[in-house]
């Protein structure tokens, strides 16, 4: 790994005034943020469908099995290849995965073979790795140190956006097959639009070199690199106690989609119903995450202090949640499934079922930012973040892998239900215990900080 001597032209350029310069983190982490709308917040939409969209569940159950088996992989090493080819490459070879899973699904419409699905679901395991690594370095590390949790909250935002209009596509596309079991072809065509675009804006992105925060201090000192190095460095992550403390939280953190998707909005609602459920289960996302953002940056002068507060908010919001799914799992089961509720039709009966499920988005939103919080609390440079945050997502793949194939197994609701709620419990005393012995106060001692001052802005 090398260090630059002096920065680069581009990135010596003292910062102008403006907002929305090109190299701010402000401009950075929306860009990021819109190609994940495009991506990731399209998939999200297409499996948020329940079933991704089909009438039996099986197909796209291993198909994400495969994804996020092969996710758990590459996601602990995307760090280290977002480190050594740079954000273009590793971004734009990860977004161009999701158009050939959602046209995998396209192709399942026609010939019902599952085999290109799960084909399609390992490939995008890879790709998806080496984006969300990519994103995670970017949304924890460009930021300044005192505002990352509105950044998180930014990117939650934008990328959340991608869900509800992922969500609109299959409402409006279908919304006069009530009866409807799959989505028509249009519905997976739209999808495969938004993520070529996805794939077309990660080139956009900059390099951490080139990105200068309005103090002057640029993201990284690095200029790049080895495949020694990054080996290393990745392999230290399975001894570090920062990230084994997090990752009970990780496994928890995509390990309840299934039983969400598929067995709360697929088991519950009729097609077209799904989709506006999908909806408002993106646009509760952003409102959990710009809430607790606003918490973990804003609410008080502590740092620690906030990072306590947000673990009891989410804690106590999660225990809630979740015990209001009981109560209407309770009702139903994988044997004795109720008939479909429509929005239009079913009246009082809707209510309930729906409010619970944007209340999961909502804290789904609320988790995962204050994971990422606790994260970009841990350093400040993103050859660092881009390992932590790749590390992050690998465990939480691991998890999913293992929830989608539970889901494929027939296990009963209710076990899932109890699974879901007691991973996530079993995070939050670890989270702090990490807030005691990692958060510090002073912002300036976080580690692998950066605050060196490019060149021509400190004269």
């Amino acid at each position: 790994m090398r260090f630059e001597g002096n920065l680069d032209q581009e990135s010596a350029t003292p910062p102008k005034k403006s907002l929305f310069r090109y190299n701010s983190p402000l401009v950075q982490v929306s860009l990021i943020g819109l190609v994940c709308f495009c991506c990731p917040g399209m998939y999200g939409a297409l499996v948020g469908m329940g079933g991704g969209g089909q009438v039996d569940p099986t197909a796209v159950n291993n198909a994400n099995t495969a994804l996020y088996a092969t996710f758990a992989i590459f996601g602990i090493l995307g760090g280290g290849i977002y480190n050594v080819l740079g954000p273009r490459l590793t971004l734009a070879s990860g977004c161009s995965t999701y158009a050939l899973y959602a046209g995998s699904f396209l192709y399942y419409n026609h010939y019902h073979h599952q085999t290109f699905a799960i084909i399609a679901g390992a490939i995008l395991g890879i790709g998806a790795g080496f984006l969300w690594a990519g994103q995670g370095a970017i949304m924890t590390s460009y930021p300044p140190p005192g505002q990352k949790g509105t950044y998180i909250s930014l990117f939650w935002s934008i990328f959340s956006m991608g869900g509800v209009i992922g969500g609109l596509i299959p409402f409006v596309l279908n919304y006069n097959r009530t009866e409807a079991g799959s989505v028509n072809d249009a519905t997976y065509i739209g999808f495969m639009c938004f993520m070529t675009v996805g794939t077309l804006l990660s080139l956009a992105i900059l390099p951490p070199s080139k990105v200068i925060r309005n103090d002057g201090t640029s993201c990284t000192k690095v200029e790049y690199s080895s495949v020694s190095t990054e080996a290393i460095e990745i392999l230290k992550l399975f001894l570090n106690w920062k990230m084994l403390l997090i990752v009970p939280a990780a496994w928890a953190g995509n390990f309840f989609y299934s039983y969400q998707f598929t067995n709360v909005n697929g088991a519950l609602f009729n097609l077209r119903t799904r989709g506006l459920n999908s909806v408002f289960y993106w646009v509760a996302q952003i409102l959990g995450s710009i809430g607790i953002g606003y918490v973990l940056d804003f609410s008080l002068p502590s740092r620690k202090m906030r990072g306590y507060i947000g673990i009891a908010i989410v804690a106590l919001l999660g225990t809630a949640i979740w015990g209001g799914g009981l109560a209407t799992q309770l009702k139903y089961s994988r044997h004795n499934l109720p008939k479909k509720l429509d929005f239009k039709d079913a009246g009082s009966d809707y209510a309930g079922p729906f409010v619970l499920y944007l209340s999961y988005g909502l804290l789904d939103a609320m988790f995962q930012t204050l994971v990422y919080w606790f994260i970009g609390c841990l350093a400040d440079d993103s050859e660092t973040l881009s390992r932590y945050a790749g590390f992050y997502k690998g465990v939480q793949s691991a998890g999913a892998a293992v929830s989608w194939q539970i889901d494929t197994r027939k296990v009963p609701f209710l076990s899932e239900l109890i699974v879901n709620w007691s991973l996530m419990t079993a995070g939050y005393p670890l989270l702090l215990v990490l807030v005691k012995l990692a958060v510090k106060d002073d912002e300036e001692g976080e580690d692998g900080a950066d605050k060196e001052v490019a060149s021509s802005f400190a004269h």
